[in-house]
């Protein structure tokens, strides 16, 4: 709403009094945007279209693409691998994604599905906000990306964390075409394809989100009050028609229980709950548990039940130096039982320190607080992926022999 003011100036019909003068939400905005925007221009390759690869040394790319280094050599020297860029003093640069996906394609290592094994989708949601969310699903995006497979991250909440966490300042970069919505609104759409953009990370595509995706929320609880069921089904549509390219979608939803959140339920067949181990998000989670229950029942009078191929709960923003936190983290590791992730994701500056440059801990070149913290950063991220990787994996009939193999199943 805007009102006229005497000097006849357009003003925000909203004030908010607690100053000496009454200042508008449209100047708070407009500030705070300005100050975001200083941020993202002065934080290090923050800037999506200028972000880099993660890169890698070649005992880490002989890791990754399951061979030894001599042989990443080996292959380099008879052509099978072009020559390796050296620097300053001949030193061999490190490798990007993009290559090391290219040696997984000469020493055929790639990790993809067969065609015939599901798309796996899983959401990473809870009713409750702070939970580490959006935190969650990117790095799980990237990890599965770096591992070697066909990704794609979903942002299906408004706030645009996810969004943001990969350069954009959603609101300033991206319009509602760039988004969800119109997908969502226009029935004439079939594919989800025009939404999708390349990130910095070789693999890993992106379905941004901005503001304006709340409306969709209002649009589409209308529309399904009138009695058009099928929409619960629309997002689960726009996911079958780009399932074809990816290994793996991820869906970051809104922490609500609204019409997206309900989309977004009946489209995946994973779930990812985080929880951190305290009282109010315990609780939290055992009424959105409840109401999650109470819905799938719902859905199920419906025949539009989510088919969920596993649900899995990981331990969040863990303090183990709080002792009520370890007792509610050995209380969750009990009533959860092999549900419960075995690895805690501990709460870190590392996260902290690379989300204030708007990036994830993946893509530092280095680490933003010291070696040691990065490190131990670094082995909760990468101990809740791998378990949930090998879940992933546990979905594919083509995998499972590998599996056998490697003792992981």
């Amino acid at each position: 709403m805007s009102q006229i003011s005497k000097g006849g100036h357009v003003t925000s019909a909203l004030q908010i009094e607690g100053t000496q003068d009454l200042v508008s939400v449209a100047t708070l905005a407009a500030r705070t945007s300005s100050v975001l925007e200083r941020l993202r221009d002065s934080a290090r390759s923050a800037r999506a279209d200028d972000r880099r690869e993660p890169t890698f040394t070649i005992s880490k790319a002989a890791e990754l693409v399951g061979r030894t280094s001599a042989a990443i050599r080996d292959a380099e020297k008879d052509g099978r691998l072009p020559e390796p860029v050296r620097g300053e003093n001949n030193r061999r640069e490190r490798y990007t994604l993009a290559q090391i996906n290219d040696m997984r394609g000469v020493f055929g290592t790639r990790p993809y599905r067969s065609p015939d094994d599901p798309c796996c989708v899983v959401a990473v949601q809870n009713f409750k906000g702070g939970v580490g969310k959006s935190t969650i699903a990117v790095h799980l995006a990237q990890y599965l990306a770096i591992r070697g497979y066909r990704v794609a991250l979903i942002d299906c909440d408004s706030q645009a964390s996810a969004t943001t966490l990969f350069g954009y300042v959603p609101d300033l970069d991206l319009t509602e075409d760039d988004t969800l919505y119109p997908y969502l609104r226009e029935e004439e759409r079939t594919s989800l394809d025009y939404a999708l953009r390349k990130t910095h990370f070789d693999g890993l595509e992106l379905i941004p989100a901005n503001l304006r995706l709340f409306q969709s929320e209002y649009e589409l609880a209308a529309r399904m009050a009138r009695g058009s069921g099928a929409l619960l089904d629309r997002l689960r549509q726009g996911i079958d028609s780009i399932s074809d390219r990816f290994d793996v979608i991820v869906m970051d939803p809104p922490p609500a229980l609204g019409a997206i959140s309900l989309s977004v339920l009946r489209a995946a067949n994973a779930l990812i709950v985080p929880v951190p181990p305290t009282v109010m998000d315990f609780s939290s989670t055992a009424a959105f548990l409840s109401m999650l229950d109470e819905t799938i029942e719902q859905l199920a009078e419906r025949d539009l039940a989510p088919e969920l191929q596993f649900l899995r709960f990981v331990a969040s923003k863990v303090d183990e130096n709080k002792s009520m936190q370890k007792e509610l983290l050995n209380l969750m590791r009990t009533l959860f039982g092999h549900a419960m992730i075995r690895t805690p994701l501990k709460d870190s500056a590392e996260i902290d320190n690379a989300t204030a440059r708007l990036m994830t801990v993946y893509e530092l070149d280095g680490p933003a607080t010291s070696s040691q913290v990065r490190n131990r950063c670094l082995a909760y991220l990468d101990g809740v992926n791998q378990e949930i990787e090998v879940d992933v994996r546990s979905m594919w009939p083509s995998h499972r022999a590998r599996l056998r193999q490697e003792a992981l199943a």
